[in-house]
Parts: C-alpha cells; structure tokens; sequence
C-alpha cells in the first residue's frame, strides 16, 4: 500500500464530532500531498465558524505522524457550508435562522444582531432580516440608521439593494418606514412584507440568513414558517420563571409547525434575573442549551449606540460569550442541515 493509500486510510479514522461520521467519507478532505515527509492537506469545514479545528489538528496528527514516511502534518482550512433549506426557495441561501422568544424584553434582537455580525466576522457570508414588522429596532442597532435603501434593476424588476454593516447584510421595515408613525397593520399585511423582503432585496449568496422575529407566537412566526423553509428556530430566554413560560409556548408552536429547534439561548444571566431558566428548559425539551450571555452595561450601550458588543468588545464576557454561541450554532445548523433533507415546509415562494 502506498503512503497516500496508508495516509487515507488513517485519516478515515479521525471522526467529525458534531456529525459522528469520518472525514474521508464526509468528503472533507481534499488535496493531500506528501513531499519530503510532510503531509499536506486540506479540510474542508461546514462552517466557518467551526469551533473544532484545534480537534481536527489533534486527531490528524495522532493518526498520521506514526506513519512511517510522515514526520510533519500541515493542514490547510476550507469551509462549505451545507444547504438546510429543501424547498424550491429562489435565492442563493443555505440556511435560514429564525431568532424568536416568547415574549418582549427578554433581548432577542440583541442576540440576532450580535449572532449574525459574530458569524460575519468568522467568514460566514450572512444576512440580518428584521421581521419585526411593528417595532423594527435592528437599524438602530446596526448603526443604520433609517434611511431609505437604494433601488436596483434585476432583470427589468426593480429591487431593493439591502444595506451592509460589519460585513453582513441587513433589510428592515425601519428603512422604509416613518420611525416617528406606528405600523398599524392586520396580519395579511405583515405576512406580504415578509415574504416581499425575500423576493424583492437583492440577498445575493449567504450561508446564513439570520430572521429577527417579533416576540410571541403571532403572524409573523407564522408567516415566515410557511414563506421559506426554515433550518431551524432558536429560542431565547431570560433565566427567570415568566419568560421561560412563554419560551415552551414559542417552543411547542415551532413544533406545530415542523420547524427544527436548533436549541436554547439565556440572555441577561446574572444577579438581578438569575441563572439556569433557559438551560432547564432545554433540558426538559431535550434541546441543546447553546450558550449563556451575561448582563452587561456594554451589551445594551452596544445596541443603543449601533456598536454589536461582539464586534467593539469581543474579549468582554458578552463578547466571549456571542463568540462561542455563534460558533456552537453554527455547528448546530450543519448537523440539521445534513439530516433534514425529508422535512417539508407547509408552503414555499417560489
């Protein structure tokens, strides 16, 4: 057997931890090349944002090194990131992430923002939506402003361009919308602005679209589940009892509506509210609990002030702690994708 041939073999034994399958036969493995004792290949990742790659070095190097032939072993790192989005969806989108939460207050725009601008910064190609049609807080937060987004021509239609902010694009009605005159809408006028901020903005190729929803089990929820197929919804919480209360309603609607919990977020964890809610829930719904974000005064003047705590703070407890969520969700996204071929969304825009 030849030195590629054993080297293949080796690295057939290195298992991927989210996925539980090996790298060879995931195709993650590309290019390998041995010169002069050093093995030289490339891994390709499902997420940018993979949080495994120290793993990967090590288990590479235990299967490989005692090879005879191999003294060295260079990895070089790639990412692809599966489609989890099986309908017949007209845009180039991976994945679509619906943030949601049971009821107001319990800072879940705060987290979409700061999710999406953590996995832009690892290389992910991301979208920010506000569907939040009533009460669009994201432009504020993204340090947008409200000014009107420009018009562009596809094809003879005339779309909306979305804005770009810390290497993500985002769309919101705040952009549209007089920020001082109250959105009185019924619900099949949320429901068309939904589905319209998908098929007249110019989203271009994303691996991930983040969905900021408006709090509660209402239309817009329900809009947006049978517009597109959803990857899959996360949940966030505030540690104390009430809001944990409303987030199993958020999660047993998800559940009517065939859309994957992807897992559970406690924000504002600390003295005043407490610590544990949101992981307990997770616990009982047998979802994983993907991280916890402490209150911090930096977190809130980051939202005010357009500045994502993820981004002007990143070594700051918040910031450490969006990091790692954003990387555990990502990798959370990669195992749905790759298992969800069979799930089919109650309508699809086509």
């Amino acid at each position: 057997m030849s030195i590629y041939d054993q080297a293949m073999a080796a690295l057939s034994t290195v298992i991927e931890p989210e996925l539980n399958r090996d790298i060879v036969s995931l195709n993650m493995v590309k290019d390998l090349k041995i010169e002069n004792g050093v093995a030289s290949f490339t891994i390709v990742l499902t997420t940018p944002a993979c949080p495994l790659k120290n793993v990967f070095l090590e288990r590479c190097n235990a299967a490989l090194l005692p090879l005879n032939g191999i003294d060295e072993v260079e990895i070089r790192w790639d990412a692809n990131v599966p489609k989890g989005l099986h309908g017949n969806l007209s845009m180039p989108i991976q994945n679509i992430i619906a943030v949601a939460s049971g009821k107001g207050g319990v800072g879940k725009s705060t987290v979409s923002t700061n999710l999406a601008v953590s996995l832009a910064e690892h290389g992910a190609r991301v979208g920010l939506m506000d569907a939040d049609i009533l009460g669009p807080n994201i432009p504020t937060m993204m340090g947008l402003g409200f000014a009107r987004p420009r018009v562009a021509d596809v094809d003879g239609v005339s779309k909306m361009v979305p804005f770009e902010a810390y290497g993500l694009k985002v769309m919101s009605m705040g952009f549209l919308a007089d920020p001082n005159t109250p959105m009185i809408w019924r619900g099949p006028m949320l429901h068309s602005a939904i589905r319209q901020f998908f098929t007249d903005v110019i989203w271009g190729d994303l691996d991930y679209m983040v969905v900021d929803l408006p709090p509660g089990t209402g239309d817009a929820q329900l809009s947006l589940a049978q517009s597109v197929p959803l990857t899959g919804a996360v949940i966030v919480t505030q540690p104390q009892d009430v809001a944990v209360e409303d987030a199993r309603r958020a999660c047993v609607m998800f559940d009517k509506l065939n859309v994957p919990l992807l897992g559970v977020i406690e924000n504002m964890a600390g003295e005043i509210y407490g610590m544990g809610g949101g992981e307990k829930l997770a616990q009982e719904r047998q979802l994983p609990f993907i991280g916890r974000i402490p209150l911090q005064a930096n977190v809130r003047e980051g939202g005010d002030n357009g500045k994502p705590v993820a981004v002007v703070e990143p070594n700051s407890p918040a910031g450490e702690a969006f990091r790692t969520i954003a990387q555990s969700l990502a990798a959370r996204v990669s195992v749905v994708a790759m298992s969800k071929a069979d799930v089919i969304p109650l309508n699809i825009i086509g």
